[in-house]
């Protein structure tokens, strides 16, 4: 198949921007930490310089995982690697399954606003992550362009399919429920969400590592096939994709990888 025309460089590990440790008394998130952050933030002397900008607003984040408690975004260092691919990608569409906090999408919805993209939609399961998401992004300045979506990946896909909002989308960023990654891949072929042209950003191959998901995409046309007779969520088998795997580090310092496929064609 050959290298992805989108090649992206290894990042450089970078210990000046390693958060805090994720955990705390046993819990990596949801421990009131989400809400502490919008209140921190809130509370900063500098607020009205946040305002409109969205570096600011993502150093913000970054100072309170860094100083107050870990957070369990993406982080300064794999995100320059996706911001790197949408400069080179230039999506006029994306779509997120996972938007915790916010960060990313404030990051890469103003990646996409900066490349001429038009929507970043975040779909995020839960409701309080998605309100202070919202919050968040509005704060950066980007409420025209980024639009948080409560559900999981595959309510939120279904029902911005369902009303018109994506057909098929540039780029697909997925950092949610790492078990639902290959179900909710098919489900975007299915629909035709994704397509020749999409490009597929997947977080997390490492920590904790996705063999199913990337049995699928590294799979040849007559494999898929194969693969999904008689599964329960089938996919489209005929699509043709190329792969890169992009070594990077958490904000926690822990090394991870990005496997980033391309949809490049259809096998008929």
């Amino acid at each position: 198949m050959g290298a992805t025309p989108v090649s992206v460089e290894h990042t450089t590990y970078n210990p000046d921007a390693v958060y805090l440790s994720w955990e705390v008394d046993g819990k990596f998130f949801g421990d009131g930490r989400e809400v502490a952050l919008l209140e921190y933030i809130y509370a900063r002397p500098d607020l009205e310089n946040l305002r409109g900008n969205p570096q600011k607003v993502l150093q913000a984040i970054d100072d309170y995982g860094r100083s107050v408690r870990g957070l369990i975004n993406i982080g300064s260092m794999k995100g320059s690697i996706v911001c790197d691919i949408i400069a080179r990608h230039r999506p006029a569409v994306v779509l997120e399954l996972g938007g915790y906090i916010g960060y990313s999408a404030i990051m890469f919805g103003h990646a996409m606003r900066q490349a001429g993209g038009k929507q970043y939609y975040s779909v995020e399961k839960s409701p309080l992550f998605a309100a202070v998401a919202t919050s968040l992004i509005d704060l950066a300045g980007l409420r025209d362009n980024v639009r948080v979506v409560v559900g999981t990946g595959a309510e939120g896909t279904r029902r911005l399919y369902e009303e018109g909002k994506i057909s098929r989308v540039d780029m697909a960023f997925f950092d949610h429920f790492k078990p639902a990654y290959t179900d909710d891949l098919k489900l975007c072929e299915r629909l035709g969400v994704v397509g020749p042209g999409t490009l597929i950003v997947a977080d997390n191959m490492v920590l904790p590592g996705n063999p199913r998901y990337l049995e699928w995409v590294h799979a040849s046309v007559e494999r898929k096939r194969e693969m999904d007779k008689g599964a329960a969520e089938k996919g489209n088998p005929n699509l043709q994709y190329r792969n890169q795997s992009i070594s990077s580090w958490e904000p926690s310092g822990q090394e991870d990888a990005m496997e980033i496929t391309e949809c490049y064609g259809i096998e008929e």
